[in-house]
């Protein structure tokens, strides 16, 4: 399966990493953007439905074909689709699923509550 020509897009993925500080304290930041050319759609579907409820308008499916991302290791990593990759990530992975010729990832948007 390949994607369609005018159905891809250009994002952006930063991977979680985490330091020690001298204290000892865990601190989490993000490392070097990573792009990535994707199809971005909203997620759908019953399953999806069910399991995200109400939250499902602020999930999106995107399918992938490339080595960046594997499933198992960069469910944590941080995406920027609409954000600049300045500030913090907009959306944040969920799931990854691995198929033969691409994969499709679930990314759930970052609510920042004040």
């Amino acid at each position: 399966m390949r994607l369609a020509r005018q159905s891809r897009t250009t994002i952006y993925a930063k991977k979680m990493v985490t330091t020690k500080d001298d204290e000892g304290n865990v601190i989490k930041g993000w490392g070097d953007p990573i792009p990535m050319t994707v199809d971005v759609q909203p997620a759908g579907g019953q399953v999806n439905a069910s399991i995200y409820g109400k939250e499902l308008a602020y999930v999106k499916s995107i399918m992938y074909q490339g080595t960046d991302i594997q499933e198992g290791r960069d469910e944590d990593t941080g995406l920027f689709l609409y954000a600049s990759t300045d500030a913090e990530p907009d959306y944040e992975i969920e799931s990854i699923s691995t198929y033969h010729d691409h994969i499709t990832i679930l990314a759930k948007k970052v609510r920042i509550d004040d």
